[in-house]
């Protein structure tokens, strides 16, 4: 988008040296870059102490095993509470043997 706007020169001067940036445009561009990031940052620190983080061993399994019920509930067509998260994959010989009417118990390793 093409915008004509006026920057004080100095104030452009003082940004472009900071950063290194070669033209106005990138100068411009990175700040605005860095507001949006401020935004998001914003959100997450709105977080602080809402969230438990268990990054044990034991903590990952379970996760995966109530991922792993939660997909073959899913693929069964079966209710289950919760959400699935969208970034989980069934392990792809575990999806071949559902799609070829195997059992796998929930939770189950293969």
């Amino acid at each position: 988008m093409r915008t004509n706007i006026v920057i004080d020169d100095k104030l452009m001067a003082d940004a472009m040296a900071a950063g290194g940036f070669k033209t106005k445009r990138e100068a411009v561009e990175e700040g605005l870059r860095m507001i949006k990031r401020r935004h998001t940052y914003a959100g997450l620190r709105s977080l602080r102490g809402k969230l438990h983080w268990d990054d044990s061993d034991e903590g990952w399994a379970k996760y995966r095993a109530e991922q792993m019920a939660k997909a073959h509930a899913q693929a069964a067509g079966l209710p289950f509470e919760g959400e699935l998260d969208p970034n989980f994959r069934l392990p792809i010989h575990v999806a071949h043997e559902s799609e070829a009417g195997y059992k796998v118990k929930p939770g189950e390793s293969t």
